[in-house]
């Protein structure tokens, strides 16, 4: 009986033991706040603020030499009354729908430089990537003598077949086709570069394993390949989809700022610039900036949510 009182007498002190143990843990999990408080103090800052400071001036009328009044909703009731708005949205889409032609484009490129055995690899993804990490106005610079329609490479190509080549950058409707094809050429690389580390991450021991089980290339393909590489794929699209609804640099660069075509070339965020930075419409361009921020978080998010169901199917 004494020995049974005994064994149990320490028991009481379980609770202390457990308060302070909470104690250590809530005084830990201070330090990762104090790491990440900078991080947090540079979002807010350079980031959420801009943001609400925008919606609020999307609701504001700015005067010429400064200073704004409030007009409610009168700079959204003008621009979804503006056809530009609309043009200039369908540009961004066909822009956009051009660039993603280049994810399998790149994603064959990659399967091509993994091939073992393939000498200078290294060299010709170096050779892809550039063009990526070249200053747009460079890029443009280059690619606007290729179009130019008095002595451009590409008319002197078209002549040797005897087509005659338009002026590229100064015909609405080639115009456009024009930054598309150089946005899908400067995009190459970076989803290139990706989609290799992702296809290098599969282990080849799956294609042995399946090829010994009589599974065609194409079933290869459909069943290991396309699964596994599924995330890479994911963020190339989401990445490049994002910056896509940011064109703005490169259509400047390439087709100017007093070129006849641009109203039917234009982008949404050289729409905002031509609102703001032109017509010095303050307010209005607020409103543009509003409205590419919620269509870029829709499209995202309709990208998370198709891809969640991809995966669940798979």
């Amino acid at each position: 009986m004494s020995a049974d009182v005994s064994e149990s007498a320490p028991a009481p002190a379980a609770p202390a033991t457990r308060r302070k143990r909470r104690g250590v843990r809530r005084g830990d999990g201070l330090w990762p706040w104090a790491f990440v408080l900078p991080l947090l103090a540079g979002v807010l800052v350079f980031y959420i603020w801009p943001i609400l400071q925008t919606a609020f001036y999307s609701f504001t009328t700015w005067g010429v030499f400064g200073g704004f009044k409030w007009s409610g909703l009168d700079n959204y009731s003008r621009l979804f009354t503006d056809p530009q708005l609309y043009r200039s949205l369908l540009n961004t889409v066909i822009y956009t729908a051009v660039v993603l032609l280049g994810v399998p484009i790149a994603a064959w490129l990659a399967s091509l430089l993994n091939t073992p055995g393939l000498r200078f690899a290294q060299f010709y993804r170096v050779l892809f990537f550039l063009p990526y990490v070249a200053m747009p106005a460079a890029v443009a610079l280059v690619w606007r003598m290729i179009f130019n329609g008095d002595y451009g490479i590409l008319n002197w190509a078209l002549s040797l077949f005897g087509i005659p080549g338009p002026s590229w950058v100064n015909t609405p409707g080639f115009a456009l086709a024009a930054v598309s094809v150089v946005g899908l050429w400067s995009s190459l690389g970076f989803s290139m570069i990706v989609l290799g580390a992702g296809l290098k991450n599969i282990p080849p021991e799956l294609y042995e394993a399946a090829e010994l089980d009589g599974a065609s290339r194409f079933r290869q393909f459909r069943s290991i390949t396309l699964p596994l590489l599924a995330p890479s794929v994911f963020f190339v699209v989401v990445v490049t989809t994002i910056a896509s609804f940011q064109l703005f640099d490169l259509l400047y660069a390439l087709l100017g700022n007093h070129n006849a075509v641009l109203p039917k070339t234009m982008s949404l965020v050289y729409y905002f610039y031509n609102a703001g930075f032109v017509e010095n419409d303050k307010g209005f361009a607020a409103a543009i900036a509003m409205v590419i921020f919620v269509l870029i978080g829709l499209v995202t998010l309709l990208q998370f949510r198709l891809q969640r169901r991809w995966a669940g199917n798979a």
